[in-house]
């Protein structure tokens, strides 16, 4: 089983998110770049399992972005990933990422392809389907377990209420989240060995964005709590009755 991660930049969870501009641009100075979670955590890892037990026979790592994202790629490759594929674009449109990914997942014969189930700075959840759409192959979203059977693969997915199974088989794409794997950290012989495994740079293919950010705004600061005596229940029911919003 040939298996290709999707891997995305993310900024860390503890930024301070400002912009530049006029609002149209995050402003990335002093901003920690990392793997985006759902990737690197739930899909890659559970991507270097099936190759440790010997069901992968390779794990490839595939980005859409500049130079900048090398470090990022670097890090998948210090956790266990084969190689790298960088293609050279830089956009937040998602028909144009998932056309650079699709296009070179379609002259190379990938068993298993793996994506997180959203990044956690848009949170729109669309990549995984749209490359599926666009190679023609099942799609399974919210994955939380993968286990290989004789004929193919069996799936575990989150639905309302309760969970899912389904047999598949292979070519599939599916997008990962929490109960997949257990995250990791690379150690420093994978660290020493990242520095020489192979990063492809490839040119993108030519592809017209269907979507561009007009602005961003950060939400409404939060408003002060009101804290009352805890028998002054007229307080409160006259609180609830004028102040308190409804979500």
């Amino acid at each position: 089983m040939k298996i290709l991660v999707c891997i995305t930049k993310a900024p860390d969870t503890t930024t301070k998110v400002t912009f530049t501009d006029n609002s149209t641009n995050l402003n990335d100075a002093g901003v920690q770049w990392i793997i985006n979670p759902y990737e690197e955590w739930y899909a890659l890892v559970r991507a270097l399992e099936l190759k440790e037990v010997g069901t992968a026979t390779a794990v490839h790592l595939i980005t859409v972005g500049k130079a900048d994202v090398e470090p990022i790629i670097r890090k998948a490759l210090a956790l266990g990933g084969d190689e790298a594929i960088r293609i050279d674009a830089d956009s937040n449109d998602s028909f144009q990422i998932a056309t650079q990914i699709a296009d070179y997942a379609k002259s190379h014969s990938y068993d298993l392809i793996m994506t997180g189930k959203e990044s956690i700075d848009y949170n729109n959840s669309s990549i995984g389907a749209m490359v599926a759409e666009m190679l023609d192959l099942p799609f399974i979203s919210h994955v939380t377990k993968l286990d290989t059977t004789a004929n193919g693969i069996l799936i575990n997915r989150e639905i309302e209420g309760g969970e899912e199974t389904n047999s598949c088989a292979l070519p599939l794409l599916i997008s990962c989240q929490k109960g997949m794997a257990e995250a990791r950290i690379p150690n420093m012989r994978g660290i020493m060995a990242a520095r020489t495994k192979p990063l492809h740079v490839v040119a993108p293919v030519a592809v017209d964005a269907l979507t561009s950010i007009q602005t961003y705004d950060l939400p409404p600061a939060k408003e002060g709590c009101k804290m009352i005596e805890i028998d002054d229940m007229d307080q409160l029911v006259r609180l609830l009755h004028e102040e308190a919003k409804v979500v």
